[in-house]
């Protein structure tokens, strides 16, 4: 009898223990597993954020290379050999900005799936990788463009003593509102790239 007690009080606390590291284990894994849902629901929330802003980015590039392409005016009064007229096509730094904000706007379009995919699986790396490679350097070329445009609109207002170019924005006002929305709507999709590029950082680092 003695020996059997003795057998029963060793068997005791090794079953206590083993159960009680099952309860830790278990504890472990399922603060783990709730840490895992809480990140992949915030990063579902930036990818979210990330697509509305890729929309609103496309709307805006659209709309600027569409107002510079239309931007055209015709003067009421002319002579027998001249006609005066302004267009975008007139001066190679808004064709330029014509074909630059086409060319956003399209990859816009074209990341929009790698976005749809960063929303289904949020954890994922490469897809939000892949668009901030490329946002940085898409953005780079809507600066140019915007920076290129913006020069020209500013001597169109102001012209340049130095080299006797005379403002014509007196008589080409309608031209020139034109053009000058066209360099605003580009200037806001920076801001939208630059924030983009913000929420990709901020989903990779919280791998």
């Amino acid at each position: 009898m003695t020996k059997e007690s003795t057998t029963i009080d060793v068997g005791e606390p090794s079953t206590v223990t083993k159960s009680s590291s099952h309860v830790v284990v278990d504890g472990k894994k399922k603060k783990g597993f709730v840490a895992a849902a809480a990140g992949g629901g915030a990063k579902r929330g930036l990818a979210i954020f990330d697509f509305l802003l890729r929309l609103g980015a496309i709307a805006v590039t659209i709309g600027a290379a569409s107002v510079m392409y239309t931007a055209e005016e015709t003067l009421p009064f002319f002579t027998q050999f001249l006609q005066f007229q302004a267009g975008y096509d007139d001066l190679p730094a808004f064709q330029y900005f014509v074909i630059a904000v086409a060319i956003v706007a399209s990859y816009l379009v074209l990341s929009l799936p790698f976005s749809i995919i960063a929303i289904i699986r949020p954890l994922a790396v490469a897809p939000r990788l892949i668009l901030l490679i490329f946002d940085t350097l898409v953005v780079t070329l809507n600066t140019s463009a915007a920076a290129a445009a913006a020069s020209i609109v500013y001597l169109a207002h102001n012209g340049n003593q130095s080299t006797n170019w005379l403002p014509i924005c007196q008589q080409f006002g309608d031209f020139c509102q034109n053009v000058s929305t066209a360099v605003v709507a580009a200037s806001i999709a920076i801001l939208f790239f630059i924030v983009l590029i913000i929420i990709s950082a901020v989903a990779l680092k919280r791998h």
